[in-house]
């Protein structure tokens, strides 16, 4: 569907089909095209660094790996409790899952928001009497960091900014 968009000149549809894709099997050359493609409609938001190809390289084997980790604290729990482990395998059990804790939360995919409106307004707070920072073009891509009431809290330009939800496709 996004070579489709692509040909028939619908560039935000396009990215929003391959951010899709990238959401459910991220490949670092999905992240190239849907760079390359927004580069040449000059849309901010789609860096081309080797920083993020480790990002992408790390959310492909995000889930593979939580699998792995829950895999082993069940596991573990499972051992520790039928031989009566001593304290001290209790306590590299508890290290183990605060492990598995920072895995969850440092390393989970963050959800992004596709601009879907044309001329969508980036405030400085959740209102519209807010002052207004920037518009945003159809098809940018925003890092979500949160929801408030009809606002989306969105990362711009290494700040933060408010969006309208109305106006963002969030794609998780």
């Amino acid at each position: 569907m996004a070579y489709a968009q692509q040909q028939l000149g619908h560039a935000p549809a396009a990215l929003l089909y391959l951010s899709m894709a990238q959401a459910r099997q991220p490949r670092v050359r999905t992240w190239q095209q849907m760079a390359t493609l927004a580069a040449r409609h000059r849309l901010v938001g789609y860096p081309v660094t080797w920083q993020q190809e480790l990002r992408v390289q790390a959310q492909r084997y995000y889930y593979p790996g939580l699998q792995a980790l829950l895999g082993g604290a069940v596991v573990g729990a499972i051992w520790l409790l039928w031989r009566r482990g001593p304290r001290s395998a209790w306590l590299g059990y508890a290290a183990y899952v605060a492990l598995l804790g920072a895995y969850l939360h440092l390393l989970r995919p963050a959800p992004v928001g596709l601009v879907a409106h044309s001329g969508a307004a980036l405030m400085a707070g959740p209102s519209a009497g807010a002052s207004w920072l920037s518009t945003a073009a159809l098809g940018d891509r925003l890092l979500v960091l949160g929801r408030q009431d009809i606002w989306c809290r969105v990362e711009w330009q290494r700040k933060v900014a408010f969006v309208r939800a109305s106006d963002l496709l969030v794609v998780e």
